[in-house]
């Protein structure tokens, strides 16, 4: 694939969950009459109408992005390459060993239902009307389950860490806490996609200078955020919370060097998310590096799949939330009996955990809830979580300690590289054959 292909199916991939319907099957493809094969991936085929939907999503979703849209052709490779790739991982799931028990996936099966609104015998009866047989809807969520298990398994094996780049991220870390110590930043971020032509990036640069004068000229940063910004803090007023310099991206760190609490950084920031506008609202005293601030969390985690879309998973933890937060259940009823990860029998309990203990966007939202509170639906490469802090404490830890959880932050930094190197050589070693096919 070229890099612009790369570039668009990245974009297009988290929005794409959200577009999917119940009875979607994009794990094992069924030729009707009339269809034709656009492809043969190792033991499956991927149906001409597959690539025809799927290019209408891309379509879709890079219209309300507001995106140039690339022609048919290029949208139709895009969909059929996205299709392969499908296939490529999950038949290579289905041959590695890995098992899903039945417990398990009955457990899945019955959470795609509830967070569904339906009964079992409902979601029976909707899968008929949609032309879908039962047991091979819960074949399609086996796959999912199986591809999700072996890529998480194989990509991290791929991972190494040597004792240099531990002595080296640690020394980065001494560095970055002895100049910064805790910042409470808030950001304005105008998003810019990858690959924007010229005209676009400057309708997105005039958009951010626009934001940059209101607030000189006396607005409210917080109010200007929640208008302008295109980052998941807005509502707070693009405040990000009291963290770790290390925690930070280096070209924030840079920016902000010389600024005082209250004050903007002098310049807009170019980053490849966008224009970031910053204002310094906290610093605290550098801290130890062998002294971190501890959390005891726990979650539900509900993982979307093809029949079970990240809008209707968002949806349905929203409601656990309100369900909690009035009183009608409990946080560890609702985890015991639907969180779709081990951590299920214990009521969601995550342990005691270190910074860099989990994935960023997880601990950006954990971070930021006070003791006793619950988070937003938040969306990892996991899947969506719900999430609750129940204690925190600052304790002393060990160099052993403080190497493994360097160790830890290091693998989660280089695992989108390992993975994309994952991908890129199944899909070298799979038997494609393409086939011609017209609408």
């Amino acid at each position: 694939m070229t890099d612009m292909l790369i570039r668009f199916l990245t974009m297009a991939g988290a929005a794409l969950l959200a577009t999917l319907t119940l009875a979607v099957d994009s794990q094992a493809a069924q030729i009707l009459p009339g269809d034709y094969i656009a492809a043969v991936v190792n033991q499956d085929v991927v149906a001409a109408t597959e690539v025809m939907q799927r290019t209408e999503r891309l379509r879709q979703d890079a219209k309300q992005r507001g995106e140039l849209m690339p022609d048919t052709l290029v949208l139709r490779k895009l969909a059929l390459e996205a299709l392969i790739e499908d296939r490529v991982l999950v038949t290579y799931a289905r041959e590695s060993g890995s098992k899903v028990d039945e417990p398990e996936l009955d457990r899945v099966v019955g959470n795609v239902a509830a967070q569904n609104k339906l009964t079992l015998d409902q979601l029976r009866e909707r899968l008929k009307i949609e032309g879908m047989e039962f047991r091979r809807f819960r074949e399609n969520l086996r796959d999912q389950l199986l591809t999700e298990r072996v890529r998480e398994r194989e990509v991290q094996a791929r991972i190494r860490i040597t004792d240099g780049d531990i002595d080296q991220y640690l020394e980065k870390r001494r560095e970055q806490l002895s100049v910064g110590g805790q910042l409470n930043l808030a950001q304005i971020l105008v998003t810019v996609p990858e690959g924007a032509a010229d005209s676009l990036v400057a309708e997105r640069r005039a958009r951010a200078e626009s934001a940059l004068a209101r607030i000189k000229a006396g607005e409210d940063f917080a109010k200007v955020a929640k208008e302008i910004s295109e980052d998941g803090n807005k509502e707070r007023g693009g405040e990000i919370g009291l963290r770790q310099a290390d925690r930070l991206p280096d070209l924030f760190i840079e920016a902000i060097k010389g600024v005082k609490v209250g004050e903007l950084s002098p310049q807009l920031l170019r980053s490849g998310a966008g224009f970031h506008l910053l204002k310094l609202l906290d610093q605290q005293g550098a801290a130890s590096l062998t002294s971190v601030v501890q959390t005891r969390a726990r979650h539900v985690l509900l993982r979307p799949s093809p029949q079970l879309t990240g809008e209707v998973a968002t949806r349905r933890l929203a409601e656990f939330k309100r369900l909690i937060e009035t009183g009608v259940t409990s946080f560890e009823k609702v985890a015991r009996e639907n969180s779709e990860d081990g951590s299920a029998p214990e009521g969601g309990e995550l342990g005691w955990t270190a910074p860099g203990g989990f994935v960023p966007e997880f601990e950006e939202a954990m971070n930021a809830l006070p003791i006793g509170g619950i988070s937003a639906p938040v969306l990892s490469r996991f899947g969506v979580h719900l999430i609750q802090v129940l204690e925190r404490r600052t304790t002393e830890i060990e160099v052993k300690q403080l190497r493994e959880q360097a160790r830890t932050a290091l693998r989660e930094q280089k695992y989108d590289d390992a993975y994309k190197d994952w991908v890129k050589d199944l899909r070298a070693r799979a038997f494609v054959e393409l086939r011609e096919w017209q609408d």
